[in-house]
């Protein structure tokens, strides 16, 4: 067995010595079982490490994995350049799991270096991990790996390309997924306080404790962005890396006195005798999203199935559909009432895929002779317009999710304290023609300053430096 053990460890760097100064005595549990973590991985001798970070480089649509033959780093930017730390990659292991990414069709590889120094998510566990290895043997190499904006599927078969290399080369090796958990457990925390920070850790000690991968994998994705956590997609690949693996799983700590989750668990292997297919997460895990994305499809209504058919058949077919024709109005199933043909609206249509946003263009003031016109326009903008994203390709059109946003017509207001981030969405705009707008109840963003202050910036205003005044107006979300 290839994969001799899993750890997910989390990374503040306070926990080294250097950088705490003596505060590391507030999160003495986790220094404690992370002194063990590092003492088993000591005593399983592996010969190649495999480190997942969310500190490393990391782009939306593909996963870096660090080339090279040696990398180094230091706590620099934390004031403690003399806690510095180097390993050695295992070229050969990185060698061939690009091979295997390629030949899997996973998006991955060693393409996009911005940094080649060592992240801290990496160095803290190679901390503790070379303070327990014994001078008188060689350290094991190491294989450096981001993460991505893909979906949980993708994270996981990376993870099983990680565990078939390793069994193809003979590497023992360890696993190490760096993630710390919410970043929103209490109101004088980084992120301030949130309702499901606690809730995220609850579910994440849950799964440490069982070695439940499927929860890892069909985890709402809504809970995790409100958590603020940063560990979800490494523990993901470290799912994949022990598939149809029976494994014990020990919770070997947890507290989060900073307002930060920090979770310590080790996963080891208990049985040689072949694949356990009840272990098979991806096929589980897979099986019920079809399902999932049939019955939200299957419950969608009138406007989204209109944006569905719009973007859909302009991807496909390259051309636009026209509401007021039968024919092409004809898969819907039924007539477009008045409301959608005889009205007028600004309306924005919103894509996601796997929770994360894809898209999303809009109007604020009608600019089309229906709303149904409208709808149809801003889907395809979102699909193939907006400039944060590449267009919509057909293979992706399964995945969408979408909202359609139908806004009522903005009014002035004179103060924030006007607003509701529930119950308004909210325009910034300056003499100069400058705008920006952000819709209302959206995920993390829980308060009027946050809202205001992400709408100005996607205007280009500056909130303590422009004239600006505000606008408000409320939705109607079609899901």
């Amino acid at each position: 067995m290839a994969i001799v053990a899993a750890f997910a460890v989390p990374h503040p760097p306070l926990i080294i010595p250097a950088v705490g100064n003596g505060r590391e005595r507030d999160v003495q549990d986790t220094i404690d079982a992370y002194g063990e973590a590092g003492r088993r991985i000591a005593g399983l001798a592996p010969e190649t490490l495999v480190i997942s970070t969310p500190h490393s480089v990391m782009y939306r649509d593909y996963i870096h994995i660090s080339p090279g033959s040696r990398a180094h780093g230091s706590f620099a930017q934390f004031g403690a350049p003399e806690a510095a730390y180097g390993c050695d990659y295992d070229v050969g292991f990185v060698d061939a799991l690009c091979a295997a990414v390629d030949a899997a069709g996973i998006p991955a590889g060693t393409e996009g270096e911005r940094d080649p120094l060592l992240d801290h998510a990496t160095m803290v566990p190679l901390h503790f991990i070379w303070k327990a290895w014994p001078d008188d043997r060689p350290r094991p190499k190491v294989v450096r790996m981001g993460l991505s904006g893909l979906s949980p599927a993708v994270h996981y078969r990376l993870g099983q390309c990680v565990q078939a290399v390793a069994g193809e080369l003979g590497r023992r090796t360890v696993y190490v997924a760096s993630g710390d958990l919410s970043h929103r457990l209490t109101a004088d925390g980084p992120y301030g306080f949130a309702p499901d920070g606690p809730k995220f850790d609850e579910a994440i000690d849950g799964i440490f404790r069982t070695g439940d991968f499927l929860a890892l994998l069909s985890m709402d994705p809504g809970l995790a962005e409100r958590a603020a956590e940063c560990g979800l997609r490494s523990f993901q690949i470290m799912a994949g890396a022990l598939d149809r693996t029976s494994v014990s799983a020990e919770l070997l700590s947890h507290e989060g006195p900073f307002g930060v989750g920090y979770g310590v668990a080790a996963f080891t292997p208990t049985s040689a005798a072949g694949a356990d297919a009840s272990r098979s997460f991806l096929e589980q895990y897979e099986d019920a999203h079809v399902r999932e994305m049939a019955g939200r499809k299957a419950a969608e209504d009138l406007f989204v199935r209109l944006a569905r058919l719009s973007l859909e058949t302009y991807v496909r077919d390259g051309r636009r559909i026209d509401p007021g024709n039968p024919h092409d109005m004809a898969s819907l199933g039924e007539a477009l009432p008045a409301e959608l043909l005889d009205g007028r609206a600004g309306c924005f249509v919103s894509l996601k895929v796997g929770g994360e946003l894809r898209g999303c263009m809009g109007t604020i003031l009608p600019t089309r002779s229906s709303l149904a016109e409208e709808i149809c326009a801003n889907a395809v903008s979102a699909g193939t317009r907006d400039p944060r994203f590449p267009a919509v390709r057909s293979s992706e059109l399964y995945e969408l999710v979408y909202d359609v946003d139908v806004l009522t017509v903005p009014e002035p207001i004179s103060s924030p304290d006007e607003l509701d981030v529930r119950r308004y969405g909210v325009i910034v705009s300056t003499a100069d023609g400058r705008r920006g707008l952000l819709l209302p109840d959206l995920d993390g963003v829980d308060s009027v300053e946050q809202q205001v202050g992400i709408a100005a910036r996607k205007g280009g205003i500056d909130l303590g430096r422009d004239g600006w005044t505000l606008e408000r107006f409320e939705v109607v979300r079609h899901a």
